[in-house]
């Protein structure tokens, strides 16, 4: 099979951009990779160790004769990248994100791409808590989703294009609006990370007062809990900023949710808590069926890609 893409630019060389070099470089999903990072010290790094086949300074050259362009930056700088290389994208270019808010990075992006280039936001739902381009590897994505969100007027036969891209790298690939992918995100990421964060900071206040225990008698939940607050902060502060809408009424639903435990809990309603366990512990159940995840203790993690 022949490379989908010419060339293919990554704007941004962290864990995503750099999993995807691995994975198009496995399945030859491009004849060319050049790369861009705003760091000399990653861009140097990048080509150390082969992400890319020529890095550049600046992303509009990077961008410059790309059949595809990934954006693979925070939320909050993709308006900047999207003014620098709109000029610089060739015609009938494919750019697409990586970013998991959708609505706010159309808007962002999208006015300032020229009539022509077609626009397929993506968000590859994959990723580990380690960051940088040395973080990547190319089975990141295999039996993942990957949700595009095509804006209108997109052809289709570039999004059937890109959709190959993406199985090729292992992927599932499925289409939707993207006000509901924000909120989809809300209840399956967003709103679970700003969770695992506060718990964190809690038991960080907790730790001041119990010499460290918190932290020497961490149990798995504790544990798993401090893994996703050590997720990148630049990328989850975009996030939260560029997603407040859907994120503030998930959390409001969390906090009724929070009330009637805490009410339960007070009143000693043991059958209202083993109902409640029960019906959460089905959804558990259901992520392992659609192959989301393992029962194995260790989550399914993967011990070489997290030393």
């Amino acid at each position: 099979m022949s490379a989908p893409y010419r060339r293919v630019a990554l704007i941004g060389l962290g864990l995503i951009a750099s999993s995807m070099a691995h994975a198009m470089r496995r399945a030859g999903l491009a004849e060319e990779i050049t790369g861009h990072a705003r760091s000399a010290e990653t861009r140097a790094t990048a080509l150390e160790i082969g992400l890319c086949d020529r890095v550049f300074e600046t992303a509009a050259a990077a961008a410059e004769g790309a059949e595809l362009v990934m954006l693979c930056v925070p939320v909050g700088a993709m308006a900047g990248v999207a003014a620098e290389i709109g000029p610089h994208l060739a015609p009938g270019a494919t750019v697409s994100d990586v970013g998991s808010v959708k609505r706010e990075v159309i808007s962002a992006v999208a006015p300032h791409l020229p009539a022509g280039v077609q626009f397929i936001p993506a968000h590859p739902i994959a990723g580990t808590e380690h960051s940088g381009p040395r973080a990547g590897f190319a089975e990141l994505f295999e039996n993942r989703w990957c949700l595009l969100t095509p804006v209108e007027g997109t052809d289709p036969g570039a999004v059937e294009r890109y959709t190959r891209f993406w199985e090729a790298m292992g992927a599932h690939v499925d289409c939707m609006d993207a006000e509901h992918h924000d909120l989809v995100l809300a209840v399956t990421s967003h709103a679970p990370h700003l969770i695992a964060y506060t718990m964190v900071g809690v038991a960080d206040d907790l730790r001041r007062v119990t010499d460290s225990e918190v932290i020497k008698y961490s149990a798995a939940g504790f544990r798993d809990f401090t893994r996703i607050a050590a997720s990148d902060p630049t990328m989850w502060r975009d996030v939260f900023l560029h997603n407040k809408d859907a994120t503030l009424e998930i959390l409001g639903r969390f906090t009724e949710e929070l009330f009637a435990l805490q009410r339960a809990i007070r009143t000693g309603d043991g059958d209202m808590l083993f109902e409640y366990f029960t019906r959460t512990r089905a959804i558990r159940r259901g992520i392992i069926e659609a192959g989301q995840d393992t029962d194995a203790p260790d989550f399914g993690r993967v011990k070489k890609h997290e030393d």
